[in-house]
């Protein structure tokens, strides 16, 4: 059995989260990862407090087992989707695309425990400083917003600027990539791409038929013009927003383009407006499991890595 101080910090039995991917990390999944012996997450994206409360309520009827939920600080609702998560005492915040320093008084209050995903060293000291108990290092192989920096360059860095427990996220589906994440430096790993196959995960079918069909050169990051990319599958929809970043329409035409296209992806499976967020690794995800199959599989393979990793020292 693998412990860190990321399974000393939460009472999980295996150091890994599951990605809050939007549209798709709901309740049900949150629970399944959570019942897994991971820590299930669910995603605010860009929904109100009451889709939040319903999805909490759903997960709390699925598991006895602790859950996070997942910020986006860009939305509209943030405020009240923070101070949601914050009444539930959910056990884990997770937050991405911005600083969560504002929300961090009301939710260390409530005994939460904050860990923001971070793209870059000094916004990993920064929310060192503010309270956070552990932080995501997220690299640009990952599925939907990404930074420039590699998971293998960032999580070292970030791991040697602050003490508090790393979790590596991005490029990661299998136990050689938990293995190498902890030999990084990592405490634990966020997974996305891989749990989107899940049995559990209530995505449309057509999803998952197209990351299992995924090969290593099946994504693309776009929206590099915009000032946030964002890692999807190729697709005529994703081909279509490239070509038009070097066009001439203005930025708000071309952020017109992406509207409701990951909606469209996850509950409608379109596949010509769809947009089908996924990682780098999508080329290595080949088959349905449960969660908890998934969960084992992995750390199964990450013992067995570890325990032979002296073969390679003479």
């Amino acid at each position: 059995m693998i412990k860190t101080a990321l399974t000393e910090l939460l009472p999980i039995k295996y150091p890994i989260f599951q990605g809050a991917m939007a549209w798709i990390a709901d309740g049900k999944l949150a629970a399944a990862v959570s019942n897994g012996g991971g820590l299930g997450i669910i995603a605010a994206m860009n929904a109100d407090a009451d889709y939040l409360k319903q999805q909490i309520a759903i997960a709390r009827q699925l598991t006895d087992k602790p859950f996070g939920v997942n910020i986006m600080l860009m939305s509209p609702n943030a405020d009240a989707v923070a101070e949601v998560a914050a009444a539930e005492k959910v056990a884990v915040i997770t937050t991405g695309a911005g600083n969560p320093a504002k929300y961090m008084p009301r939710w260390l209050q409530a005994g939460i425990c904050v860990i923001p995903v971070v793209a870059s060293v000094a916004m990993a000291k920064l929310l060192s400083r503010a309270g956070a108990a552990a932080l995501i290092a997220e690299g640009g192989e990952s599925g939907g917003h990404v930074g420039d920096t590699t998971t293998m360059s960032l999580v070292p860095q970030v791991c040697d600027a602050i003490t508090l427990p790393v979790i590596a996220a991005g490029g990661i589906a299998d136990g050689r990539g938990v293995a190498a994440a902890l030999m990084l430096g990592a405490a634990g790993v966020q997974l996305g791409t891989r749990f989107l196959v899940a049995e559990e995960c209530s995505v449309h079918p057509n999803y998952k038929a197209k990351i299992i069909k995924a090969t290593d050169i099946s994504t693309i990051a776009t929206g590099k013009r915009l000032g946030h990319p964002v890692r999807s599958l190729k697709t005529p929809f994703s081909n279509a927003f490239f070509q038009a970043e070097y066009s001439p329409i203005s930025d708000q035409e071309l952020e017109d383009m992406g509207k409701d296209s990951l909606r469209l992806a996850a509950i409608e499976g379109d596949l010509q407006k769809g947009c089908f967020l996924a990682g780098q690794v999508a080329g290595m995800v080949k088959k349905e499991q449960t969660a908890q199959q998934i969960i084992e599989e992995i750390f199964d393979e990450t013992e067995l890595i570890l325990k032979g990793a002296n073969r390679w020292i003479k």
